[in-house]
């Protein structure tokens, strides 16, 4: 019980801060969105072919979540956008609080568009809000097609789905209608893309969608 307790009181006081976040996102016109998955789904190269696909078009920002080093911030940093890293040294997902220090480093007005990159984890993030407007999730074809069985509260909590390297459906183990089945069994809301970061295939249509959102 004593636990229970504390886990409440901890998420409560995040929850309180991710509402700090949110106003000010408001105050500044920001769309804020946290791109969450599993490590190795592709979520820095998604970020970075929307990106390439946004540019000229949005004034874009990047708040970057990682274990350990600040390889991906340096690939986001090329596509000239404001990037600031967060290294978490072990914590396996990002909090409010981070990310509202992380804000301290960032000029938001007229930033359009902030992306938050989670840390690789479908567990805990799941539970964390940041005074984002919504969560987009990755799932790639090499992970398989019961994902979203498996963690549900991520893909229940979540506003888009994006279905990852496409163009590997050849050669691995991966239902793409099983996997679309499960995810929208589990959130029937959800708002579903494909991509492939190889073949650029889905890039457009998915950065279109975000643009309108800005």
């Amino acid at each position: 019980m004593a636990i229970v307790t504390i886990e409440r009181k901890v998420l409560q006081k995040n929850d309180e801060l991710a509402e700090q976040n949110r106003e000010l996102f408001k105050k500044s016109g920001t769309f804020v969105i946290n791109l969450v998955s599993s490590p190795g789904s592709g979520k820095t190269s998604i970020l970075e072919k929307t990106l390439e696909s946004l540019k000229g078009k949005v004034k874009v920002a990047v708040i970057e979540g990682d274990v350990q080093t600040d390889l991906d911030a340096q690939r986001v940093a090329k596509f000239g956008v404001p990037v600031v890293q967060i290294v978490t040294n072990g914590g396996c997902h990002l909090e409010a609080k981070l990310v509202q220090d992380a804000l301290s480093n960032i000029e938001l007005n007229g930033v359009n568009l902030l992306v938050i990159e989670n840390v690789g984890n479908l567990v805990c993030p799941a539970g964390y809000d940041l005074g984002e407007a919504m969560k987009v999730v990755i799932a790639s074809t090499t992970e398989g097609d019961d994902k979203p069985l498996k963690y549900p509260a991520m893909f229940r909590n979540a506003s888009v789905l994006i279905i990852n390297k496409i163009d590997l459906l050849p050669y691995v183990n991966c239902d793409l209608a099983e996997l679309k089945k499960n995810a929208l069994q589990i959130n029937n809301n959800l708002t579903v893309f494909e991509t492939s970061c190889t073949t650029s295939y889905g890039i457009k249509e998915w950065s279109e969608w975000l643009l309108a959102k800005t």
